[in-house]
């Protein structure tokens, strides 16, 4: 028995395991649900790939849909669809620790560790006030975002608006981009709301605050006791704004004539359209314009902004805003000459520069291998893609976007299964899937002192 025990302790010795293990075991229990005669309007139940495909996208907070979410699954399997998301939105990892300490069950060191990991915090002594803040504030965000998106769904749909405006706040707030809009048309999302701004602006609204990280909320939160923002959040806001902005002026630039988008749309909805866009296109999955219409080069800068994402420790996906900023201002130090990266007159340590690194390179490995391989598995006699389109699906896949040109639906089942490799790997974070599975006790080459190695580069 010795034996087996320490063999099951080594298997979940690290929090980073744990947590992918727990993404897995949300999918294994969605698919299952999916596949339910109740899950389907049919009553037949969803077969195993395509029950599979729709959990993981769920549970990533992606997007990604074989089937229109309204006219395929019934009522019971978008409520299964629903909970995935938000449970995938939050961590499983923070919603049981949340529940441990509404029962006054202390977590221990594992458990804080854990939740730690989680969303992604340095301050273990601060988890505690930390998950309670993730909990308070989503619950809260999407019962207002609810609130205000009844007053539009309401009275058009009787009832069903009240459960439809929760549907698509918590998708929102957890960038998940699913919706249950498939009433209008199957795969419309808000392409029918260019022309209200309520729903149009609460929807962008909810995926902003979702898209910033807990630890911000956190950090607002203690703003009275700390008389101002720490660095992380002034980082945060500043380039959160600027691709807001950068991504609106190039959608309203390169789409503005295009009559197949935005120039089919009345002058005075043209820029609300393109701020949506803008903010949606970085992590939520949800669109008013359609994208398999767009210019190629609106395309290309989609795939930059998905690339990005939103913030470390939030809903939404991406390598992070956070990340991007490092390795710019890295390139913009080495050009100034300094030895160090500097943001905002601040060092950073050379361990986060290292860590940024390897998160773009894997990320752009990643994307790039996925977007070969079904532009290679999907090129036959019944559907061909283009490498553009390829390299703009794997992106939103990994990305946890959620939004297509098209690729999802005529993918054949290999590139699917690659697209839920990559929804996985791009939820649990790169670097941290890679970690999971090579993490083994402290090597002794970080005991060591070696001899430098002089390399020539450039």
């Amino acid at each position: 028995m010795l034996p087996f025990k320490k063999k099951r302790s080594g298997l979940f010795a690290f929090p980073v395991r744990v947590i992918c293990a727990s993404f897995f075991v949300v999918i294994a229990c969605g698919t299952f649900l999916l596949m339910m005669p109740f899950s389907t309007r049919d009553g037949v139940g969803a077969g195993f790939f395509d029950a599979l495909f729709t959990a993981t996208s769920a549970t990533c907070v992606t997007g990604l849909v074989v089937h229109d979410t309204y006219s395929y699954w019934s009522l019971a399997g978008q409520v299964v669809i629903l909970t995935l998301i938000q449970i995938g939105g939050l961590g499983l990892v923070t919603i049981s620790s949340f529940f441990n300490m509404l029962i006054r069950r202390k977590l221990g060191f594992r458990g804080m560790q854990l939740a730690q990991e989680s969303v992604n915090t340095n301050s273990v002594e601060e988890i505690n006030r930390l998950v309670k803040t993730v909990m308070a504030v989503s619950f809260s965000v999407e019962i207002v975002g609810a609130l205000l998106l009844a007053i539009a769904f309401v009275p058009k749909y009787g009832e069903e608006g009240w459960f439809l405006s929760l549907f698509l706040s918590i998708s929102a707030f957890c960038n998940a981009g699913f919706d249950i809009l498939g009433r209008e048309g199957p795969f419309v999302s808000l392409t029918n709301y260019n022309g209200d701004p309520l729903v149009l602006l609460t929807v962008a609204a909810l995926v902003v605050v979702g898209g910033l990280g807990f630890v911000v909320f956190a950090d607002i939160g203690a703003l009275r006791r700390r008389k101002k923002l720490t660095f992380h959040s002034k980082l945060v806001f500043a380039i959160t704004g600027i691709l807001i902005l950068a991504g609106t002026a190039m959608f309203l630039l390169f789409e503005w004539n295009n009559p197949r988008t935005m120039g089919a749309l009345p002058v005075w909805q043209r820029p609300m359209a393109a701020l949506f866009q803008s903010i949606t296109t970085r992590t939520a999955g949800f669109n008013s314009l359609d994208f398999g219409a767009m210019n190629s080069i609106t395309k290309v800068f989609s795939i930059f902004l998905m690339l990005v994402g939103a913030a470390p420790g939030s809903t939404g996906g991406g390598i992070k805003v956070t990340t991007v900023a490092v390795l710019a201002m890295t390139v913009i130090s080495v050009i100034r000459g300094y030895e160090d990266t500097v943001i905002m007159k601040r060092k950073v340590p050379k361990q986060t520069v290292y860590k940024a690194l390897a998160i773009i390179l894997i990320a752009t490995l990643g994307i790039l291998l996925a977007a070969g391989t079904i532009a290679f598995t999907t090129h036959d006699a019944q559907a061909t893609v283009q490498g553009m389109d390829a390299l703009f699906e794997s992106t939103s896949a990994f990305a946890t976007v959620g939004l297509t040109v098209g690729v999802t639906g005529i993918a054949n089942l290999p590139s699917r299964l690659i697209l839920i490799l990559t929804m996985f790997m791009g939820r649990v974070g790169p670097v941290s899937l890679l970690l999971s599975l090579a993490m083994r006790e402290k090597p002794a080459l970080k005991r060591t002192v070696l001899p430098e190695g002089q390399i020539v580069v450039g």
